[in-house]
């Protein structure tokens, strides 16, 4: 099993940069495909980006591409998610997710929250204006 605990969430102003973490436990991470996810209340949990489990490979949301750079260390058991250019629309509560599936998928099966098997407990993010 795989369990995941975001940090890095805050309150900062919009332009401003803000770099969360997805701090994972179990000796599989380094097999996990790793992705975030963002969610505001009354609305469906919204694809972010995702990086394959070497970190050779990644897909963005065309919201934040440019401004959003996901990475990860393997060594640390850790995928990151950083996020320059803020914008008050990019409020959210943003989650880590991992998908165990071992070979690299098309966008479409990444951008669906159903792909995932493991999830984190999300961190607050709020960009003001």
């Amino acid at each position: 099993q795989v369990q995941l605990v975001e940090s890095g969430g805050g309150l900062v102003q919009a332009g401003g940069s803000l770099r969360l973490s997805c701090a994972a436990s179990g000796r599989t991470f380094s097999s996990v495909h790793m992705g975030w996810f963002r969610q505001v209340p009354g609305k469906e949990r919204e694809f972010v980006s995702v990086i394959n489990r070497s970190g050779g490979s990644t897909y963005y949301a065309d919201s934040v591409k440019g401004r959003f750079t996901i990475s990860r260390d393997n060594a640390k058991n850790t995928v990151y998610l950083l996020m320059n250019s803020l914008k008050p629309e990019d409020t959210a509560v943003y989650y880590c997710a991992g998908d165990s599936f071992p070979l690299w998928r098309q966008y479409s099966y990444y951008s669906s929250h159903t792909s995932y098997e493991y999830w984190g407990q999300g961190t607050q993010v709020t960009v003001s204006s």
